[in-house]
């Protein structure tokens, strides 16, 4: 394609390459056969992912079958992201992060006030930016189920507490997504301050479509 790094390794022809700024939303449809790449452009930025079939909106991503069928709760390459009809919907194809998180969830006003003080009620979160993409698209609140952290670090204490600490990306980090059925991608680009997830300062991320 060209020497962007962010391209490499990437066959087919470029169908969209976008940069989504911190905080923000971002939505699209990937049709079966292609391959989506996410790139942490900055490092340490966690990306909130929601699939939904663009056939059928009432099939979705499902945590519980996805964690079912591979029996870990952490996504590597190789994965292969389920519906909860029981089909896949992605698979990961490669990652040059070693994990990515099924189980720490998406930020929210409500969670943010429990977890980090009152003060922090009008911080805008995951939820919002999935609640905003989701109603412009007909879907609701109750559309929105568990969702996938990638580049984010959410270990399992001994206890079987959950931590959210520093990340394990870096600048220029990837993951690659082969599309198993069209789909459509909710993005939000988390927006969290209160926790190390985003290294306390949220950047961009790309996200590059290829047939």
């Amino acid at each position: 394609m060209t020497d962007d790094a962010a391209l490499a390794g990437l066959p087919g022809t470029l169908i969209h390459d976008e940069t989504v700024p911190a905080r923000a939303r971002w939505m699209h449809e990937v049709k079966a056969g292609q391959t989506l790449r996410v790139v942490d452009l900055e490092g340490n930025q966690a990306v909130d992912f929601l699939l939904y079939s663009a056939a059928d909106d009432a099939e979705r991503y499902s945590a519980q079958d996805t964690i079912a069928a591979q029996a870990n709760i952490f996504l590597r390459e190789g994965s292969v992201l389920l519906s909860n009809e029981g089909r896949p919907m992605m698979t990961i194809a490669a990652t040059s992060v070693d994990y990515h998180d099924t189980i720490g969830g998406a930020c929210s006003c409500e969670s943010n006030t429990l977890r980090y003080g009152h003060h922090t009620k009008a911080q805008h979160a995951c939820v919002d930016n999935f609640l905003d993409a989701n109603l412009r698209a007909g879907r609701g609140k109750r559309d929105i189920v568990s969702n996938i952290n990638f580049f984010m670090n959410v270990p399992v204490e001994a206890d079987g507490a959950l931590g959210i600490v520093d990340g394990i990306s870096a600048p220029g980090l990837m993951v690659d997504l082969h599309a198993e059925m069209d789909v459509v991608v909710l993005v939000s680009n988390c927006p969290q301050i209160n926790n190390p997830c985003n290294g306390f300062n949220p950047t961009p991320v790309r996200m590059i479509v290829v047939a």
